[in-house]
């Protein structure tokens, strides 16, 4: 028997053109018999974090329906990354696509060598909680609701690039 559990991915990007890439990496994860993609966020655009010599991302979030366990879902997410040709020359540097698993259905905490979740950091980032918060805004992280951790979050600089980003209806 299949299994079906949520899984809440972080999308973003800065080189060529970030939507379509975004779009590119929905639909390679949505066309495997394993996952499908339930919904995705507007897109935001977003103050580079990190490294800042750098130009603005565009960064959405997307909720998934997977058979996959979460090792293997981050093994997927960088194999695209892989054939979109992502380098990754710099920590937070430029590129033309990152896709993070952020959360997975039923696991408040998990870490492997390859994976941490939720992702380290999330609760810091408004370019993750924003877009997050708009499909899963009673999703819990460390105890509290995306919403919650989104209102304490800087969002100085972000602004909604596209209601509807082209791939899926957005919430």
């Amino acid at each position: 028997m299949t299994i079906l559990r949520k899984a809440w991915l972080g999308l973003g990007g800065n080189l060529g053109d970030p939507i379509l890439a975004m779009g590119q990496a929905l639909r390679a994860l949505d066309s495997r018999a394993d996952t499908s993609v339930n919904i995705v966020s507007p897109v935001y655009n977003t103050p580079p974090w990190g490294k800042r010599d750098q130009p603005s991302f565009y960064n959405a979030c997307a909720e998934l329906a997977t058979e996959l366990e979460p090792e293997s879902l981050l093994a997927v997410c960088l194999n695209i990354e892989l054939v979109m040709k992502r380098e990754r020359l710099e920590r937070w540097g430029p590129r033309i696509i990152d896709i993070d698993v952020l959360a997975y259905e039923g696991i408040d905490r998990f870490e492997s060598s390859s994976l941490i979740l939720p992702h380290p950091r999330m609760t810091e980032r408004a370019f993750v909680l924003v877009p997050l918060g708009d499909i899963a805004p009673d999703l819990k992280i460390e105890g509290m609701s995306v919403l919650h951790w989104a209102a304490l979050a800087d969002s100085t600089g972000m602004t909604k690039a596209r209601d509807d980003a082209g791939w899926w209806p957005v919430q």
